[in-house]
């Protein structure tokens, strides 16, 4: 087997999928734009030298691109023409194949190459953590604010999504499928903060918002306005109950079962 590319090597999921490849003594060429083989998707001139000697790729998107298929579908030519023969994109839940977003990054891999999964996760445990504006209004504020209201999704582990993305590059079939990943259980944001309290050790609560003041909350907390209306937006998608769902995709594909958040939140914030 030649080099495996991960795109977004300093990301959630490329960061873990990098490893355990390496960890299963599999060739990884992780790339990012600061990393030590550079990769700009906005850079056509940093692509062949990531490309060069790899059979098998794992893309992120770029980041709060509305159209990324402009500069991942001529990626995907470059791809094919230098040998790759399989490819694992990362997109979301929300998501199918000819849709906006990744939707025609998802129909372009299909159609491309004869080998490809394509990764549909639902909310990410990590939101939680790190940088994310709800991990900032936790910090902040001792609450999660969303306008999701009563509204559930099927939180999944990063850990999770990078397994089953070494799992869907490694197979010795293709898997040739788009996957819905989620964790064991559908939780509502109330459910979220009462984990969060129950393993923090301190009170964490759900502040219900109005979508009209949701903005102005994360800006007064120095979130860009960009990102502060993509919220609303990601959770009126969670109040209208089209992310109440589970699947058994982790399971399915890696053998075992996905991470809970309650587990997920034992290692994160536990004493």
């Amino acid at each position: 087997m030649n080099a495996v590319l991960v795109t977004g090597a300093s990301g959630t999921t490329g960061s873990r999928v990098a490893r355990q490849l390496a960890a299963r003594g599999v060739v990884a060429r992780p790339v990012s734009r600061s990393g030590a083989v550079r990769f700009n998707w906005y850079d056509p001139e940093t692509h062949a030298d990531a490309l060069a000697g790899v059979d098998r790729m794992y893309l992120v998107p770029p980041v709060g691109d509305a159209t990324p298929h402009t500069v991942m579908l001529p990626f995907l030519d470059l791809a094919r023409a230098a040998g790759v023969r399989r490819v694992v994109l990362l997109s979301n839940s929300l998501v199918s194949a000819g849709g906006p977003l990744t939707g025609t990054v998802h129909k372009a891999v299909a159609d491309t190459f004869a080998e490809w999964a394509v990764l549909r996760p639902s909310w990410f445990m990590q939101n939680v953590i790190g940088r994310h504006p709800h991990a900032v209004g936790i910090r902040a504020t001792s609450a999660i604010a969303t306008s999701a209201g009563d509204g559930r999704a099927g939180f999944v582990d990063a850990d999770d999504i990078a397994r089953v993305a070494v799992e869907a590059l490694l197979a010795p079939v293709a898997l040739n499928t788009d996957l819905v990943l989620t964790g064991p259980q559908s939780l509502s944001y109330d459910d979220v903060a009462a984990i969060l309290t129950e393993t923090s050790g301190r009170v964490i609560t759900h502040k219900r918002l109005d979508p009209a003041e949701q903005p102005a909350y994360y800006e007064a907390l120095g979130v860009p306005g960009p990102t502060a209306h993509f919220l609303v937006g990601m959770d009126q998608v969670v109040a209208s109950g089209v992310e109440d769902r589970t699947t058994d995709t982790v399971e399915r594909v890696t053998g075992v079962p996905p991470r809970s958040f309650r587990d997920f939140a034992l290692a994160e914030f536990a004493a």
